[in-house]
């Protein structure tokens, strides 16, 4: 004979299902639409007003960071400048101590003749 243990455990269960009611299903559907369909598309418009306004931000950055690196620039001319104005100077007071040389020498030279 066949006992209970040779059943198989999903026999009778589709049987057991009351039938679907089409309607029903599509008006359980519209209902749950209806109620969460405001509230995501309110959630949607606020995500896409937050990507737009991180757009602007990231454009004013960029926009601010290429204003650094401007200033850096200038900076970097400045301090080229004013180093050039010290070698020029040293230039000059090397020019003023070669003369000053020249000028002993040539002393050094005339008073040696003289001599």
């Amino acid at each position: 004979g066949v006992g209970p243990s040779d059943a198989s455990p999903d026999e009778g269960v589709v049987e057991d299902l009351p039938l679907i009611d089409e309607k029903a299903v599509e008006q359980l559907t519209e209902g749950l639409i209806s109620h969460y369909l405001p509230d995501l598309q309110r959630s949607k418009s606020a995500l896409q007003e937050l990507t737009q306004n991180q757009v602007v931000l990231l454009e004013t950055l960029e926009q601010e960071i290429s204003k650094f690196k401007e200033c850096n620039s200038i900076l970097d001319i400045n301090a080229l400048f004013s180093e050039a104005k010290q070698y020029h100077n040293k230039l000059v007071n090397i020019r003023n101590e070669m003369m000053m040389l020249h000028e002993k020498t040539s002393k050094l030279k005339v008073s040696g003749i003289n001599t």
